[in-house]
């Protein structure tokens, strides 16, 4: 399911799985270049800490046509259930977890209500390319927890 606030975009899933296995993989920046939907996270960079936590900092390498670096924040957390990270431009990534029939109901969201720049995420078209990497995102997300029969 696909849902639209104003300045929040939301993508969720439910996967086949307890929503602590989910949520190690979300809290490891080491895994993020492997769920990454976008194509765009290629690898943590400098020494991030083995899991995320609230107020805790790591870089990622990017790419977006060229190369660059990120430092991303943790600025929401709620083990087993909720954690958010922002940058320097202050829109916010963010992914809840709830029981779900079947498993756990994973919402990904892409919050730019409090960009530095929203007149650049409108130019760009951000919401609505991030909106398909964040399905793939769920997609191979579900991958990395279910094994495969």
């Amino acid at each position: 399911m696909i849902e639209h606030d104003e300045r929040v975009v939301r993508v969720e899933r439910v996967i086949p799985a307890d929503a602590t296995t989910i949520f190690d993989v979300l809290a490891d920046p080491t895994q993020h270049p492997l769920i990454d939907g976008s194509g765009s996270v290629r690898q943590t960079r400098g020494d991030p800490p083995e899991r995320l936590a609230l107020g805790s900092t790591f870089g990622m390498r990017m790419r977006i046509g060229v190369p660059y670096s990120i430092r991303n924040e943790v600025i929401e957390f709620e083990e087993g259930r909720r954690i958010a990270w922002r940058h320097y431009g202050h829109h916010v990534w963010r992914y809840v977890l709830e029981p779900a029939p079947g498993g756990t109901r994973v919402t990904e969201e892409f919050d730019w209500g409090s960009s530095r720049a929203p007149w650049l995420m409108t130019l760009v078209r951000a919401p609505q390319r991030n909106e398909l990497s964040m399905e793939r995102t769920l997609e191979r997300l579900e991958t990395c927890v279910v094994p495969r029969a």
